[in-house]
């Protein structure tokens, strides 16, 4: 089947289906167009457009249905500026730059190789022009701040301030809050340019925001942590005291 009959079906599903996951044309139309299977391993074996998320490399391909609930929750317009935290695979920067163009999309992920593959998949899907760097996301893109809308695809105790601060006026980031249960929640900065909750939309589940050391390609760069992990690893295998042989307690003394 062609794949612009599969991308037609998809949002069709997201749009009647799934509880009217996507209500905005303009989000409808960017799922319409941007061909997914150049961002999903060809090895999937349920496919580009099915409704699914797939691990790869260290990083998560979310799925259809919650892109188009990260989209919705951000409400982004014609021609603002994006950045996109947690860059992935590139999938959700096209659909972005599908409703704001390219040049006006910019994506930071703190996984090198993850950042080498999204430029390579945007390319060849048809947005080069799309900014993608490889940075603590945490940190944003303050040489290219404002941003009219920030999206993070990945979860926080509480918006990074740092983000908050690179919001134009108006301006409205996107995250999953919470270490447990997650919610996913729209920020804006009040008065005192601290975060405000403006508006939830339910629960989720995001991996956490990496920090520098904890990205899948690099070395554990925490001492402290890696000794503290290793000490559990090697206190698992030791053998329990009702393992031990009994103890002929009369041959002492």
């Amino acid at each position: 089947m062609e794949p612009a009959v599969l991308r037609d079906d998809m949002v069709a599903s997201l749009e009647h289906e799934m509880k009217g996951l996507v209500r905005s044309d303009h989000v409808g139309l960017a799922l319409r167009t941007v061909p997914r299977h150049e961002f999903v391993p060809i090895d999937v074996d349920e496919g580009a457009y099915s409704d699914q998320s797939f691990d790869h490399r260290g990083t998560r391909i979310l799925a259809p249905s919650i892109v188009a609930r990260l989209l919705e929750a951000l409400d982004v317009q014609e021609n603002d500026s994006v950045l996109v935290v947690g860059a992935g695979v590139g999938y959700t920067s096209a659909v972005l730059a599908e409703i704001v163009d390219e040049r006006n999309v910019h994506a930071i992920d703190i996984t090198r190789t993850i950042v080498y593959e999204a430029r390579e998949n945007l390319e060849s899907a048809g947005y080069g022009g799309v900014f993608v760097d490889c940075g603590d996301g945490a940190d944003g893109l303050p040489e290219y701040a404002p941003f009219d809308r920030i999206l993070v695809e990945a979860a926080a105790i509480e918006p990074p301030r740092t983000l908050v601060s690179q919001l134009a006026d108006d301006g409205r980031l996107v995250i999953p809050l919470g270490s447990g249960t997650q919610r996913l929640a729209a920020v804006e900065a009040s008065d005192s340019g601290a975060p405000e909750t403006v508006e939830e939309f339910g629960k989720t589940a995001f991996a956490p925001l990496l920090v520098e050391g904890e990205q899948s390609d690099t070395i554990e760069r925490n001492r402290t942590n890696r000794e503290d992990r290793e000490f559990a690893e090697r206190h698992a295998q030791t053998r329990r005291g009702w393992e031990h042989e009994w103890i002929d307690w009369d041959g002492y003394g």
